[in-house]
């Protein structure tokens, strides 16, 4: 059943066009994933789906009952930001309309309340569209994608990671699409080039007549006819080549190869130890005491509840506090989503080059690996969103002369393409990376150690997140049971020498072996 159909909308802020959709329908228990750049109108899209805005041109046709989850909430309020989310959300649900828009739904939410939430709309009866940045979130409920870009909407079927592969599958497409292209008209060219040579020839006396011959009467307009049949030959083959259907070569991200400070004398040897690091407010425990090490070029992702200590572990880090040791090779900077690092009055690329020693060059390169392109580097600061800031002061912190990447949720306020730029310079960071996150992609695509908090205990997980989702650990083995296996051996050897031989010392020793064993047992 259609629960809403909007046809030839169109959507004006101030002079500029935000939308020009041409036909979309909502259908009873669709599951959609609204997903597009920053300032794309996402948001807005949702305020006239759920009919809270007013459209410009075109019809929306609906009778079904709207909730808007906004992604701006009431915080004014003591309650925690987690808090905050959840009571929107229950009430929401509670409503039980017909489609439900949910802006963000995720946010200040932690993992274990991002997991409760997919349950709560996997059980969701009517239609859903999702707007969010967790991308395992939008493969757990989304069964589609609108991707919104250029003013317009384009639907892919299947979650967020089906949508990417299809995005994967067009680029190789254009790929196959360019080389066909280039391959065609290097040979046309080639053969344009043949008949042109061909036809500057014609005219010439060929080698094998005579100069008496080729004065012969009619030899010349033979050789004249012949050219201008190459000629034109030639002028088919241009317009041939003039027709083809220019395809584009996909861009390739350039390599980003960074020299980082010390790299030699911290890449795998320890530069963080901890000893008997206890976590601790006031008289409230975190974690109890423990140590560990980390290791240059580990990328260590801390995960846990709201409250239990994660940004109080990388602080303490920071500070060097007393039960840690930090190598002097180790350089660190932190990032956190305080923006005050940024002159506001200065461009993107003073901003980010005014703390590097890396060039002008390999700066621009991750810039535009963080979508600022070409002319966008000048752009004062001042005129950027609050997505970009994030971006340009994560930049700003990368080309640093440093060595270990401390960052405290990057991804707040970030969309997903920004999100995949960033986690695509993380994952080929050839330096330290202690990392806190909810998003669990995030995590699992950067993290090769796991670094859990959990009912007042710091463990360090070997492995990448898939792994530490999957591990059970194995019970410790009983002594007394271990104790009971190795009489029963005995026992056994003992009876097999007694099957050959008598001996008092034998069945002495079998007897012990016995009561030992009922012992046990009992």
């Amino acid at each position: 059943m259609t629960l809403l159909e909007i046809n030839n909308l169109k959507y004006y802020v101030k002079d500029r066009l935000l939308f020009d959709i041409e036909h979309i329908q909502i259908e009873n228990h669709d599951r959609i994933g609204l997903v597009g750049r920053n300032g794309s109108g996402k948001t807005t899209l949702l305020e006239i789906l759920a009919g809270t805005r007013e459209i410009s041109e075109g019809t929306i046709d609906s009778q079904a009952t709207k909730e808007l989850l906004p992604q701006l909430k009431n915080t004014n309020t003591t309650k925690s930001g987690g808090e905050v989310t959840q009571e929107y959300i229950n009430h929401s649900i509670a409503r039980k309309t017909d489609i439900l828009l949910a802006d963000e739904p995720t946010t200040n939410l932690d993992t274990e309340h991002i997991e409760k939430l997919e349950k709560q709309l996997a059980r969701w009866q009517g239609a859903l569209i999702i707007v969010s940045h967790d991308r395992t979130f939008l493969d757990s409920l989304c069964t589609s994608i609108w991707e919104l870009d250029n003013e317009m909407i384009t639907e892919f079927k299947g979650n967020y990671s089906d949508y990417i592969a299809q995005k994967k599958l067009a680029i190789k497409s254009q790929e196959n699409a360019y080389e066909q292209y280039v391959n065609k008209k290097k040979q046309l060219e080639n053969a344009l080039q043949l008949k042109e040579q061909k036809a500057q020839r014609a005219t010439k006396k060929p080698k094998n007549v005579s100069a008496s011959e080729a004065s012969i009467t009619g030899a010349r307009p033979y050789f004249a006819k012949k050219q201008k049949k190459l000629n034109q030959a030639a002028k088919a083959i241009e317009t041939r080549i003039e027709k083809l259907d220019a395809v584009e070569k996909v861009k390739e991200a350039p390599p980003i190869k960074m020299v980082l400070p010390n790299e030699e004398k911290f890449k795998g040897r320890i530069v963080v130890r901890a000893e008997s690091l206890a976590g601790k407010i006031n008289e409230r425990i975190l974690w109890n005491p423990i140590s560990f090490h980390i290791k240059g070029g580990d990328k260590v992702g801390i995960i846990g509840k709201n409250g239990v200590g994660k940004s109080t572990l990388i602080k303490k880090i920071i500070n060097n506090e007393a039960s840690i040791s930090i190598s002097p090779a180790m350089k660190a900077g932190y990032f956190s989503q305080n923006l005050d690092v940024l002159d506001l009055n200065k461009s993107i690329l003073e901003n980010v080059s005014s703390t590097s020693k890396q060039d002008e060059t390999l700066i621009r390169t991750v810039l535009a690996r963080l979508h600022f392109y070409r002319e966008d580097v000048y752009k004062k600061v001042e005129v950027l969103s609050g997505g970009e800031r994030v971006k340009v002061a994560f930049a700003k912190l990368f080309v640093c002369d440093i060595n270990t990447l401390i960052l405290d949720e990057p991804t707040n306020f970030l969309d997903i393409e920004a999100v995949e730029a960033l986690e695509d310079l993380l994952a080929n960071y050839q330096g330290t990376i202690f990392l806190v996150s909810h998003d669990r992609r995030f995590i699992a695509t950067i993290a090769n150690r796991i670094m859990s908090i959990e009912n007042q205990e710091l463990k360090l997980f070997e492995g990448t997140y898939e792994a530490y989702k999957t591990y059970v650990p194995q019970e410790e083995p009983d002594p007394a049971e271990e104790e009971l296996l190795r009489i029963e051996t005995k026992i056994t050897e003992v009876l097999s020498k007694l099957s050959f031989e008598k001996s008092a010392e034998l069945d002495e020793e079998f007897q012990l072996l016995l009561a030992k064993k009922k012992k046990l047992k009992e």
